[in-house]
C-alpha cells in the first residue's frame, strides 16, 4: 500500500494513515530475502537492469553474491517502510518514545569539517539542489549551502545575501539586483572572500559581472540567466547551485544535533509571524518599523550572541558569536564604522533579551533609533526606561532566536 504517498496528503486522517499499512507485501519481501540463498528479490527498479545482464551471464540463473546484495536492500527496505509508519505514528499520538531516522546515501565526500575527518551525506539533498558548475561540493560548502537558503527563505523582495562559516556578513533588497548586492556587498568588504552568495531571483547579467569580481566558493540561485552562467562558469572552480524548489520548502522540519551519548530532535526555527508589542512611549515610524523586520529576519540566523544593525533594505552591521551581547554590539559597530556606513537612525536587532541597558545604551550612542528584541529579562523595565530617555522606539517579540 502507498503509506508514504497516503500521509503527504494535507487532509490525511489517523485512520486513512492506518487504513494504508501493508501488511502482506513487506512479509513476502522479508521472506523471500530470508531465503537468499535460492531467492531473488528485487525491491529497487533500478536494479532491473544489473539482474538481467546477471542472468544473462549465467545461464537464466543470479549468483549467490548478487542473491545478497538484493536481499540487504530488501531488508532496508522493508525497514525503511516500518520506519516510517512508526515514525508518523509517534507523531500522531505524541508519544515520543524512541526516534529513528534512516536515509540513503546521497556522495561520500572528500573529508569532514576537517581534512582529518571523514563524512557523507544522506537524505535527499538532490530534491533541493542542482549543481551545475564546479568543483565538487564539501562538507562546509554544504552546510553554508543550508544555511544560506534559509536565511533567503525570510525574503519574498529579490534579495542578496553573502554568508561566510554560515553567517551572514550582509544581506541588501532591491528590485535591481545589482543593487541588492552592492548593499549587501558594502556591510563587510573582507569577509566574504571565499563565501557564499545567495539570491532568491534568477542570476542576471549585470549582477553576475559585479560578483564575478570577488573570489566566491558558492552562488545559489533559483536559475542563471543565460549570459550570466557563461560569465560564471569561466571561472572553473566556482560552484553554481541551482535551487530547485522554493527556498521554505527545502528547510528542514527537524533539527538534529550530535551530543556526547545521543541525539538532540527540535523542531526548526522557522516562525515567520513576529509578534509586535511596542513597550516604550515612542512609537515606531514606518521607515523604522520596517528596518526592525529587516534586522530580525536576519538575526535569528547569526550565531549567539547576535546583533544586527539594519535599515529597511540593507544591514549595515553584524556582531555575531561573542559570549557578551555588548561585544557582539561593539563588534557589529565596528564592521560598520569600517565599512563607513553611518548608523545614525539605524535599527538593533538583537536574538535574545538585552539582560542590562548597557547593550541598548550602546546601540543608541551608536545611532540607533529603534529596538527590536524578544524581552523577558527581569530588567526589562530599566532597558525600556533607558529607552525612553533617550526617545528611541523598542518592540518586544516574545520569540527568543539563540543560535548555538
Amino acid at each position: 500500500y502507498p503509506f508514504e504517498k497516503t500521509i503527504q496528503k494535507p487532509d490525511v486522517t489517523l485512520a486513512e494513515a492506518i487504513e494504508n499499512i501493508d501488511i502482506g507485501g513487506p512479509s513476502m519481501i522479508r521472506s523471500a530475502a530470508k531465503n537468499y540463498e535460492s531467492v531473488t528479490v528485487v525491491v529497487d527498479p533500478i536494479d532491473y537492469d544489473s539482474v538481467l545482464e546477471n542472468m544473462r551471464e549465467n545461464n537464466g540463473e543470479t549468483t549467490l553474491k548478487l542473491r545478497e546484495h538484493l536481499a540487504i536492500k530488501a531488508f532496508i527496505k522493508t525497514s525503511d517502510y516500518d520506519r516510517t509508519i512508526g515514525n508518523y505514528l509517534n507523531r500522531e499520538q505524541i508519544t515520543e518514545a524512541s526516534f529513528s531516522l534512516s536515509l540513503p546515501l546521497v556522495t561520500k565526500l572528500r573529508y569532514g569539517e576537517n581534512p582529518h575527518q571523514q563524512a557523507a551525506l544522506y537524505g535527499d539533498f538532490d530534491r533541493y539542489f542542482e549543481k551545475l558548475h564546479g568543483k565538487e561540493l564539501s562538507f562546509n560548502n554544504i552546510l553554508d549551502i543550508s544555511a544560506a537558503t534559509n536565511l533567503i527563505g525570510e525574503f519574498t523582495q529579490p534579495t542578496v545575501a553573502i554568508l561566510k562559516h554560515t553567517n551572514p556578513c550582509g544581506v541588501g533588497s532591491d528590485v535591481d539586483l545589482r543593487e541588492a548586492w552592492e548593499k549587501a556587498f558594502a556591510t563587510d568588504k573582507q569577509a566574504p572572500f571565499g563565501g557564499i552568495i545567495v539570491c532568491n531571483r534568477p542570476i542576471t547579467e549585470p549582477l553576475a559581472k559585479t560578483i564575478s569580481e570577488i573570489f566566491s566558493e558558492v552562488i545559489i540561485a533559483p536559475d542563471f540567466e543565460g549570459d550570466a552562467r557563461g560569465l560564471l562558469q569561466k571561472k572553473k572552480n566556482l560552484r553554481l547551485i541551482r535551487l530547485l524548489t522554493s527556498a521554505t520548502e527545502a528547510r528542514s522540519a527537524v533539527d538534529l544535533r550530535s551530543v556526547c551519548g545521543g541525539l538532540l530532535a527540535q523542531d526548526s526555527d522557522v516562525s515567520s509571524e513576529t509578534p509586535e508589542q511596542i513597550v516604550t512611549q515612542r512609537k515606531p515610524t514606518k521607515k523604522e518599523l520596517d528596518a526592525m523586520l529587516f534586522g530580525w529576519r536576519i538575526v535569528k540566523h547569526v550565531k549567539s550572541n547576535a546583533i544586527v544593525y539594519a535599515a529597511a533594505d540593507r544591514t549595515l552591521g553584524i556582531g555575531a558569536g561573542q559570549m557578551s551581547r555588548v561585544d557582539s554590539s561593539r563588534i557589529a559597530v565596528w564592521k560598520a564604522q569600517e565599512a563607513g556606513l553611518s548608523l545614525k537612525g539605524s535599527a538593533v536587532a538583537s536574538d535574545a533579551f538585552f539582560p542590562f541597558p548597557d547593550g541598548l545604551i550602546a546601540a543608541a550612542d551608536a545611532g540607533a533609533t529603534c529596538a527590536i528584541q524578544p524581552g523577558g529579562s527581569v530588567r526589562d523595565n530599566e532597558v525600556i526606561a533607558a529607552a525612553d530617555e533617550r526617545k528611541m522606539a523598542m518592540i518586544f517579540t516574545g520569540v527568543r532566536h539563540f543560535r548555538h
